[in-house]
């Protein structure tokens, strides 16, 4: 009995370990908010989700919805997690130019795969609830957390193929793009026509601006925001406005590697060491040598891309606070208002999607594909490897907890009620899935003979 309890808890030691990892944040808030919500101090916890967010400038809240402030819960789900949707975009973007998804040669294998870690999941799902409102959750098992999953891929270090990793990346990322097609389509309300006609122009504005080299983040930034808001005014979902106007943000720098390093060269020339005058408490340089250092600073910015650039900016703030408040907000599952005979509503289908629908969807899928002649297994994926993979795909969390918010949010009790016992099916099926997964490859993957 301790063996097994080992075996099981060994995995989440090392997960627990790697603190640079910003999926153990992520975890962590996950537990606190669950214990929170069934602690003494709940009611400090749900207050702290109705709390409104009141920003200022004039008579304008910056945060409101019709005329209304945003409580914190609609504020991370609505506006900061738009953020998320606009990192989300930009590593779309860079994939379909230059990544995985750049050919069809290429993207073939992780879209298929993606098809079927949609598709079957939906069908599990509605196996046991295919009535309203709990048929509303449908959606809620088709999400892959690509951190979390690479997160448990990364404990197995080298023994993971490196075709087996871009894999699994690339197919998280085709499902997101079904993710923000669903919630685009699904999850919208009524369309208000004007403020969304005035949003497109200005996505316009930033495609215009990107084909011209408008090198300037400042520039994606303030019109993005306008974007956002006019998206949240007109009635879809606003977290699209973030998609689209990451794939406005322009792939490609000013300056391409090779000129800088000719420009730097001629800088690092120009720079006269000679000329400095410096004590043991200051330096000073002349005019000219600070003329150069902006030039190569500008050099330097102008060599980085705005995707690129953006997205490095922005990867700290989405991994690091983002979604750690988002799981904050939105794990608060309360066990005790969940009565026994509801298991086998909507906790059951949201678990059987993700850890038996995503399994067998994406591993048939591929596994079938590849037997064709138009696709074949990464190198170094075996068919057990491809399983435990197809596993990982069914840890759903962030996006998947997400959709449940925007599936039965607004249906007064039922709908919390509904939404709680989704977040029980979300956290168990992920869970297990990771579990599973991560047990399956470490049987199965070739050990790393030590040196």
């Amino acid at each position: 009995m301790d063996r097994t309890i080992n075996v099981i808890l060994k995995p989440l030691r090392r997960f627990a370990t790697q603190k640079s990892s910003a999926s153990f944040l992520l975890f962590m808030a996950t537990v606190l908010a669950m214990i929170l919500a069934n602690s003494p101090w709940a009611h400090a916890y749900h207050h702290i989700l109705s709390y409104p967010i009141d920003l200022q400038i004039g008579s304008f809240n910056l945060f409101s919805h019709h005329g209304e402030p945003m409580p914190m819960l609609a504020f991370v789900n609505d506006a900061l997690m738009a953020v998320f949707f606009f990192v989300i975009g930009l590593e779309i973007k860079q994939e379909v130019l230059i990544g995985e998804l750049s050919s069809v040669r290429k993207a073939l294998l992780p879209v298929i795969a993606a098809c079927g870690g949609m598709i079957v999941p939906v069908l599990f799902y509605l196996l046991v609830c295919n009535t309203a409102p709990e048929v509303r959750g449908a959606a809620i098992p088709m999400a892959t957390d690509i951190a979390f999953a690479l997160a448990v891929l990364g404990l197995l270090g080298k023994r993971v193929p490196l075709g087996m990793r871009i894999f699994l990346t690339a197919l998280a990322v085709v499902d997101d793009i079904g993710g923000i097609i669903i919630i685009a389509l699904f999850y919208s309300g009524h369309i208000a026509y004007q403020p969304l006609l005035i949003s497109l122009a200005l996505l316009a504005l930033l495609y215009v601006g990107g084909k011209m080299r408008v090198n300037n983040n400042l520039f994606y930034y303030v019109v993005g925001f306008f974007v956002w808001v006019l998206f949240l005014e007109s009635g879809i979902h606003p977290t699209i406005a973030g998609v689209l106007v990451a794939f406005t943000v322009p792939a490609r720098p000013k300056v391409n590697l090779n000129d800088f390093t000719c420009d730097m060269t001629g800088y690092l020339n120009m720079l006269d060491y000679t000329e400095v005058r410096q004590s043991k408490t200051a330096s000073v340089l002349t005019p000219t040598q600070i003329q150069v250092l902006n030039n190569i600073h500008s050099l330097a910015d102008n060599t980085i891309s705005p995707l690129q650039s953006i997205a490095d900016k922005l990867h700290p703030l989405v991994n690091y606070l983002i979604l750690p408040l988002f799981a904050f907000v939105n794990a608060g599952v309360t066990f005790g208002d969940i009565q026994p005979a509801s298991l086998v509503n909507v906790p059951l289908a949201v678990f059987l999607g993700l850890f038996v629908g995503k399994s067998l969807g994406i591993f048939s899928f591929t596994y079938l594909f590849a037997r064709t002649r138009m696709g074949s297994l990464p190198t170094g994926m075996t068919r057990m490897n491809l399983f435990g993979v197809s596993m990982l795909g069914g840890i759903g969390f962030t996006v998947a907890l997400f959709i449940a918010n925007l599936s039965f949010t607004g249906m007064d009790a039922l709908g919390a009620d509904l939404l709680n016992q989704a977040k029980l099916g979300v956290f168990t099926g992920s869970f297990v899935s990771g579990l599973c997964g991560y047990l399956l490859l470490k049987k199965y993957l070739p050990k790393i003979p030590k040196e």
